[in-house]
């Protein structure tokens, strides 16, 4: 289910730093005491911006930059918790249709909207989508490039017609997607440019288990996740007895990545023929590291070992919440309608009612 794929990687912090993206989710579930009827979240490049739910019934910023807002438009955060307590009604209301469409009766039910918008870092390839999720399954969703939308289940079709059938909301959804959301996702880029849009660069060094075992490089600290670190001789990259680790997130929300070089066909006169290069997507110079014995960390595997620890350690409240989140979703059930919708502001505020 697309939500669950969604808060899984959310968690772990992996963001295609490739591409920004905004999106929004709303979750609405009933039968549910110690959950929210409904929740809304904003994220911008998977950081959370803004929340709302209905226990508190006010949309708020989750990051200190979005607060700017308010300097273009005063009534900026009013307006999205007025929207958002329409949208919440509606999403409520249409539970106990959706359980007469499906033929249920009480239970726990959820219904959720997951939509937004991405773009690379030249804005020249932008792509938007629009899911809703019903009982833990994909309901309905909007193909973009058809103009249409399609739907998985035989429940959806009434809503799959008279949306097919109605062109201005069609031509509303494809223009929210791939105009109004990217307009807005480049402001909060802006707005939040110190900490969303950074270069952190990475300290390379170079480890050894042994005198015998293969000479890793090792990088740590960077961000963005889009880099890249090979081993060359001369100008020319090699492949042969490389391998390469997979890029993997620090608890601080920068990465670390490892490529290992494989020498014991080398002579050790010739490992000065041999570097590491760091290449970090969007800072303009490599950072390159000759090969040299005395460069190299040997008898580490007991650090290796403390750092590995370390890292499983930091990941576990991570995992925690990772399976929580899974536990609650499977759990929890949700009931879609019929979409109307608003197209103000950044959020995408809706109006459901089934038929």
């Amino acid at each position: 289910f697309f939500f669950f794929i969604y808060l899984f990687f959310f968690n772990l912090g992996l963001v295609n730093a490739s591409h920004h993206s905004l999106q929004y989710i709303y979750t609405a579930s009933s039968g549910i005491k110690s959950f929210p009827e409904f929740v809304a979240v904003g994220l911008v490049d998977g950081n959370e911006v803004m929340y709302y739910d209905s226990n508190t019934m006010e949309a708020i910023p989750k990051q200190a930059w979005m607060i700017k807002v308010t300097e273009d438009d005063p009534h900026y955060w009013e307006f999205q918790t007025q929207g958002l307590f329409g949208t919440q009604k509606s999403f409520i209301n249409s539970i106990e249709v959706a359980k007469k469409r499906f033929n249920q009766t009480g239970g726990v039910h959820i219904f959720q909207n997951l939509y937004g918008c991405e773009f690379d870092d030249e804005y020249k390839e932008v792509q938007g989508w629009e899911s809703f999720g019903y009982d833990g399954e994909d309901f309905i969703a909007f193909d973009l490039k058809a103009e249409r939308w399609s739907a998985p289940v035989h429940q959806a079709f009434i809503t799959k017609n008279r949306w097919d059938n109605d062109k201005m909301k069609v031509t509303e959804t494809k223009y929210y997607i791939t105009q109004t959301c990217p307009d807005w996702l480049k402001k909060y880029l802006e707005y939040g440019k110190h900490s969303l849009v950074r270069t952190d660069v990475s300290s390379v060094s170079f480890l050894q288990k042994s005198p015998s075992s293969p000479v890793s490089c090792f990088a740590t600290g960077f961000y963005p996740s889009r880099a890249e670190m090979f081993w060359r001789k001369g100008e020319e990259e090699i492949h042969a007895g490389v391998n390469e680790g997979e890029i993997l997130p620090n608890n601080d929300r920068t990465f670390q990545i490892s490529v290992d070089l494989d020498l014991s066909s080398v002579p050790p006169e010739d490992w000065t023929k041999y570097e590491c290069v760091f290449h970090l997507s969007g800072f303009k110079c490599d950072v390159v590291n000759r090969l040299e014995k005395s460069k190299i960390r040997i008898n580490v595997e007991g650090e290796n070992n403390m750092r590995s620890r370390k890292h499983f350690w930091e990941i576990i409240p991570i995992i925690a919440i990772t399976v929580s989140t899974a536990v609650t979703i499977l759990v929890l059930m949700v009931a879609v309608g019929f979409l109307c919708r608003k197209r103000e502001k950044s959020i995408n505020f809706a109006c459901y009612y089934l038929f």
